[in-house]
């Protein structure tokens, strides 16, 4: 009996412990992005406004990040939660305060100029830079810093996109493919639902398309969702392979990396010259179209992921999941418009999907699509998102996961590595 009481009291102070330092970090992390978000809005509208072709100073905007990025903080180069969960991973959540700021104005200039890149890398590194920084003064251990850096990760995606259920499990699913740590599980979903709440305070508005009536259930539909659970699979592959084959193709220019940043931007100009400033910026309004059940080109997944590529690999700051939505929501248009669908469902299984199969998380994403599409969604969105995970592979568009379990006992596969580093037979 003694040793039961004692067992209860330490988890009493442990929960203790979790709940004030998670209510802690949500505050803090929902309060930055705001300020984050705030700006970026504001900044977007003002650029978009002085003039129609705004995005010609592209070239100029890629280099200055770049340039700030090379000299004043490395690790904010690339999209953010990669470097967060490599901080994780390999350096025991230690992250540079100097991050925050560098980020924050490199990210804001890229996007509101006309990068194609997303707002919720910056707010999960920027989340996980704050938290690491409050777990060294708080002189916490490695385990307890790495812990509270997730939740930093929980509290930025949850803060960006109006889903702290959706948010606090992305935290604790994207650092291995196959595994959750239920141990981080309670911070996670305080830090989440706090973050939410305090930028909902600040006036940050959100984006929900509920899905009011049931949808009708049938064995043609259960085929549908099953063939379009491949499809985005197939989707996600074609962008985490691309996203790859960008890298490399910037490591490979042997020149000064702000002058790649240039290069990137004379590239997007082209793109938005030839085809449409479409496919630049973070591209909500494409999103919001296909969304709402109206057609959009059969190649926009194609240049959404292009653009992408160009941006974070040529100097751009951002993060991954917003292009990620356009894609997955481009990619149900089309399928549903090419099979004579209800374009607005596929489109929002695709806005699903395509998270599933390129980050790896098949339960944050089936969440999501209950937090942002309704309950109705939820079976279907659920059947998608674990097979376009599946489909995907042993790939990630965040390489420095670790693999905790193989899709297909077929494949033979090195375990407990980076996916980077991975092998198979």
């Amino acid at each position: 009996m003694k040793r039961r009481i004692k067992e209860e009291t330490l988890i009493f102070f442990s929960v203790s412990k979790w709940i004030i330092l998670s209510v802690l970090v949500g505050c803090l992390v929902g309060g930055s992005s705001s300020v984050f978000l705030t700006a970026l809005n504001w900044l977007s509208n003002e650029a978009s406004g002085l003039h129609r072709n705004y995005f010609l100073l592209l070239p100029f905007v890629l280099f200055l990040s770049s340039l700030s990025i090379k000299f004043l903080a490395p690790d904010a180069e690339g999209h953010g939660t990669e470097k967060v969960i490599e901080a994780i991973h390999r350096n025991e959540g230690i992250i540079k305060l100097a991050v925050v700021p560098v980020k924050l104005i490199a990210t804001i200039f890229t996007i509101a100029f006309g990068g194609s890149a997303g707002k919720e890398g910056p707010c999960a590194q920027i989340g996980a830079a704050i938290s690491s920084s409050f777990a060294r003064l708080l002189r916490l251990d490695a385990h307890d810093r790495k812990k509270l850096v997730i939740c930093g990760i929980s509290a930025g995606f949850s803060s960006v996109f109006g889903t702290p259920l959706a948010g606090a499990l992305f935290g604790v699913e994207v650092l291995f493919v196959g595994r959750i740590h239920y141990d981080v599980m309670l911070p996670s979903f305080i830090a989440g639902v706090i973050s939410y709440n305090v930028s909902s305070a600040f006036g940050i508005q959100y984006d929900y398309h509920t899905f009011t009536s049931p949808l009708k259930f049938s064995p043609v539909l259960f085929y549908e969702i099953l063939l379009a659970g491949i499809f985005f699979g197939i989707c996600s592959f074609f962008l985490i392979e691309m996203i790859h084959i960008g890298k490399k193709l910037s490591g490979k220019i042997n020149i000064w990396s702000p002058l790649k940043g240039f290069l990137g931007g004379a590239v997007l100009i082209t793109v938005a010259l030839l085809f449409s400033t479409d496919y630049l910026g973070l591209g909500l309004k494409n999103i919001e179209s296909a969304l709402n059940g109206q057609d959009v080109p059969w190649y926009a997944f194609i240049l959404k992921s292009f653009t992408t590529c160009i941006t974070l690999n040529f100097g751009g700051s951002g993060g991954i999941v917003t292009p990620i939505f356009f894609v997955g929501s481009s990619a149900g248009n089309i399928f549903a418009q090419v099979l004579n669908l209800d374009i607005a469902l596929f489109s929002a299984l695709g806005f699903v999907g395509l998270l599933a199969g390129s980050a790896n998380t098949p339960i944050s994403a089936s969440i999501m699509a209950v937090e942002v599409f309704g309950t109705h969604i939820a079976p279907y969105a659920a059947l998608v998102c674990v097979i376009s995970f599946l489909m995907t592979g042993h790939r990630s568009i965040f390489p420095s996961q670790i693999l905790a379990f193989r899709k297909s006992k077929m494949i033979d596969i090195e375990l407990g590595k980076e996916i980077s580093e991975v092998k198979s037979d």
